[in-house]
């Protein structure tokens, strides 16, 4: 396959390199690990996890890039490339990029409105607004949290389930505008643009990490959380669920199967070192996650410690007022002390305290795991509202996720970008720059659908069934194609051709043995849990109740997740068909004309 000299190209390696890291580092690292540390069991989690990264994560990241490298072009065209019946497999990765798009610059969004809210004297989340009336508390806000509820009430102005719909959130929808806006002008002139772009979206988010680990590990009881964070349970990794979910994160944070690493590798020169680059993007990516999470752990520890000594002053208090006690007998160290003594003198008078007497434990406090935007957008905001000079730290930490979210979302968009360029019907009618806004446009006016009440509830929908059954099984057809259908002594001969060397027999057992296997284990694994799991659930807010309730999705909810489930993998099957067809459609169209000559 000849080399397109007209193709765009990287100014350098370190754009591109900037531009994996940039994509690949995203708020999965930030949300998603440390919460899957805090389930797997701590330290322990570490050992799958790095035992995936080089099982799976690095022989397909390498593929990838090898692939985008030598075609020069994006998905569809470069699977088309290796056989005209695989173009399916470049448009699932379009789709699924396509819906990725769509919800991911919502979190944008909430960052940008979160962002706005920080230049306030007393940030917005730290304490209750006072209800209509004046006489206190809004209600709402008492049953939950301050945090929860400037989540739920003011950022998403949540309804009480997916059934209930509301208008678009004004603030919301101006806040995606801006996000999309942004992403444009990132993407504007093509890889030229967004060349230069990745040198701070990749590098500025681990300036505020340094910052933020300095803050971190010097805030109050952060030591409860680091030294849980690093303290393993072995027991956890005799569970298969562990394992399933260490080969999981490495599969999702490394982008895999978007088909945006093969995008990104086709602006390469054709004798770049990917074989390099594979290595060190993976590396650095698992790095960040680590260090992330000893960040997020210090928070943890932080805040948990503070609700801990909150919980033991409420019943110190307790314990004063109704045993007349003098202000310094008992003080936090030895309040567990005076709970026994006395319980001992005084048995009837202290069991008339009943529910008033709360048990503070601050293991419990540490055991509670938070995922997602949970984590992101309550946890994190709950700690910095105790921290002092707060607003300062909640300005760094949105800047954050926002570089961490838009670096991402460059990958996404380009994603789905560049194979459409490649189409000469589309680069035929129009330039790159009314292409990039139309696509920013369509998936704009989409999005708006997750700014209304009912929003975040197929947010989440999304986010769960959006990518992880297609990507698993776009990934599957992906290596299997390149190993036994392409031919491993071709890829060796490609990457001869592109690094003058072959290929070592580390990528040829990954490649053509272990990966497959793992990923077929995958799979499996995916349907049998889908299968077993029973009717799909979400968590809806209940303001009555000031918590989310775990409610099971309604008949046509259900039926939207089986087309979300099936229609990128659809793309695949339904591609190759019709290329047949119209191979054979193309031949009995010969046939035809030979015979009516030969008649003539």
């Amino acid at each position: 396959m000849g080399k397109d000299a007209a193709r765009a190209e990287w100014d350098n390696p370190m754009q591109f390199v900037l531009a994996c890291v940039s994509y690949a580092v995203g708020l999965g690292n930030v949300w998603r690990f440390p919460y899957l540390c805090q389930m797997h069991g701590g330290g322990g989690f570490l050992i799958p996890y790095m035992l995936m990264l080089v099982l799976l994560g690095v022989p397909l990241f390498y593929m990838e890039l090898a692939i985008g490298q030598k075609m020069r072009l994006g998905s569809i065209g470069a699977w088309r490339a290796i056989s005209p019946y695989l173009g399916g497999v470049g448009l699932a990765s379009v789709v699924t990029s396509m819906y990725l798009c769509l919800y991911y610059n919502v979190i944008n969004a909430w960052s940008f409105w979160y962002l706005f809210h920080s230049f306030q004297s007393v940030l917005p989340w730290a304490k209750c607004p006072v209800n209509s009336n004046k006489t206190g508390p809004v209600e709402e806000c008492e049953r939950a949290t301050p945090t929860q509820y400037f989540f739920y009430r003011e950022t998403l102005d949540i309804s009480g389930s997916i059934e209930e719909n509301g208008g678009i959130h004004m603030g919301q929808a101006l806040c995606l505008l801006l996000a999309w806006i942004i992403v444009y002008l990132f993407i504007v002139k093509g890889v030229k643009s967004t060349g230069k772009v990745v040198y701070f979206t990749a590098t500025f988010p681990y300036l505020v990490l340094i910052i933020y680990l300095i803050r971190g590990v010097t805030l109050h009881g952060a030591i409860n959380g680091v030294k849980y964070m690093f303290t393993p349970k072995m027991e956890q990794l005799a569970k298969p669920t562990t394992w399933i979910n260490a080969a999981t994160q490495i599969f999702f944070s490394l982008g895999l199967g978007f088909g945006s690493l093969i995008a990104f590798a086709s602006y390469n020169q054709y004798n770049n070192n990917f074989e390099k680059q594979a290595i060190v993007v993976s590396m650095v990516n698992s790095s960040t996650s680590i260090f992330a999470s000893i960040v997020t752990f210090s928070i943890y520890g932080f805040k948990a410690t503070f609700n801990y000594e909150s919980c033991l002053e409420r019943v110190r208090l307790l314990l004063l007022n109704t045993f007349d006690l003098a202000e310094d007998t008992i003080s936090l160290e030895n309040v567990n002390h005076w709970i026994a003594e006395l319980n001992r003198t005084h048995p009837e008078q202290f069991a008339s305290l009943g529910s008033r007497l709360e048990t503070c434990d601050l293991e419990a406090e540490l055991d509670t795991a938070v995922e997602g935007t949970g984590l992101a957008f309550i946890v994190y905001s709950e700690a910095i509202k105790n921290m002092p000079v707060s607003q300062l730290w909640s300005v760094l930490y949105f800047i954050m996720l926002l570089l961490l979210g838009m670096g991402s979302m460059l990958g996404n968009v380009i994603a789905v970008i560049t194979p459409l360029s490649d189409l000469k019907i589309i680069s035929h009618y129009m330039s790159t720059k009314t292409l990039n806004g139309l696509v920013c446009l369509f998936c704009l006016l989409l999005g708006l659908g997750f700014t209304t009440r009912s929003g975040n509830y197929w947010f989440t929908m999304f986010n769960d069934y959006g990518a992880t059954f297609s990507l698993l099984f776009i990934v599957l057809i992906e290596v299997i194609t390149v190993c036994y259908i392409y031919g491993i002594k071709r890829f060796e001969k490609d990457v001869e051709d592109m690094l003058g060397h072959r290929l070592n027999w580390y990528w040829k057992i990954m490649l053509a043995g272990v990966s497959p296997m793992l990923l077929i284990t995958l799979f499996i694994f995916y349907i049998v849990n889908y299968i077993q799991g029973g009717t799909p659930t979400y968590q809806a807010w209940n303001k009555e109740l000031g918590k989310s309730v775990v409610t099971e999705y309604p008949p046509y909810a259900q039926a939207f997740i089986g087309l979300l489930l099936a229609s990128s993998v659809c793309c695949i099957p339904l591609t190759a068909l019709y290329t047949y067809w119209k191979k054979r459609n193309l031949a009995s169209g010969k046939r035809e004309r030979t015979v009516s000559t030969v008649s003539a």
